[in-house]
């Protein structure tokens, strides 16, 4: 499998990898809008809200559920990707919402990784940018294969893990975690005992993922480096950062609790932490 991390460079090497444009915005931003007006030349833009996400499961099942595997399949085929396509995402936040699908792709085994530091990135760097709708390309058949139970996690196992002192780790920004915002969801805070490991954190300062050096520093202190870790956020998006984040850095990735906050909180039995914890007794 490649890495889970790759800059042009590759993308120079492999010209027969899809290029896959997957911007979405919490805040309602039309993400192929986005694509139109700036995008990698052969890039597919890809909707997270139709390829990535079911809709018709129950609100605990969070906001952006896994689709079934048939639906995945069959969106992958409908962009060209097959079962032995390479794909590069990105978008352009560092990995934000690109990491969701390589972290689907890589859980079934298939070579998937974010270009590192996205379209900022192959900007700044002199690459060329495409306009207007995406080039023509041929379907390809991608066989289902169901999502993988191992690299998975329920709400009861977040909630026991947490309970025993392992590492659960939430990628929302600080103010979300501690319940001071609660912005798109139901009920403010946290799973109790979760540590705030915001998805921006793992980006340097020029937008790509920092060294593998920095980031096994960075889970180290949230206790997040001994091998079993559970990563959630508001919906299963932002935490698929962490979980490439700690496999570009040699660890073991976290499992993916997919409906997070969103379907935890939907939950009125679920119990709800505030503040930060963890940071408190660190101090």
């Amino acid at each position: 499998m490649i890495a889970p991390v790759v800059d042009a460079n590759f993308l120079a090497a492999h010209p027969e990898a899809v290029v896959a444009d997957v911007r979405w915005y919490l805040d309602g931003r039309d993400g192929y809008a986005a694509f139109e007006a700036g995008h990698l030349p052969g890039a597919r833009w890809v909707d997270l809200e139709t390829a990535l996400a079911a809709h018709d499961q129950p609100a605990t099942e969070g906001r952006h559920p896994l689709p079934s595997p048939q639906s995945f399949a069959a969106a992958m085929g409908r962009l060209g990707i097959g079962d032995r396509t390479p794909v590069v995402a990105y978008d352009d936040t560092g990995g934000l919402t690109a990491g969701r699908l390589v972290t689907m792709l890589r859980m079934l085994g298939r070579d998937a990784a974010v270009l590192n530091g996205g379209l900022s990135v192959w900007a700044a760097d002199g690459n060329e940018v495409a306009y207007g709708p995406a080039d023509p390309w041929e379907p390809d058949t991608f066989t289902a294969q169901p999502w993988p139970a191992d690299r998975l996690a329920s709400a009861d196992e977040a909630a026991a893990h947490a309970a025993a002192g392992g590492a659960v780790i939430d990628a929302r920004a600080h103010e979300r975690f501690t319940g001071a915002q609660a912005l798109v969801d139901p009920r403010p805070g946290h799973i109790p005992g979760a540590r705030n490991a915001p998805w921006s954190a793992v980006l340097a300062p020029d937008g790509r993922l920092k060294t593998a050096e920095a980031l096994r520093a960075h889970y180290a202190a949230l206790g997040a480096d001994a091998g079993d870790t559970i990563a959630y956020c508001g919906s299963g998006v932002s935490a698929c950062m962490n979980v490439l984040a700690m496999e570009h850095a040699g660890l073991t990735p976290p499992r993916l609790y997919v409906a997070s906050w969103s379907g935890w909180s939907a939950d009125a039995d679920r119990p709800a932490e505030q503040g930060d914890p963890f940071t408190a007794a660190s101090e």
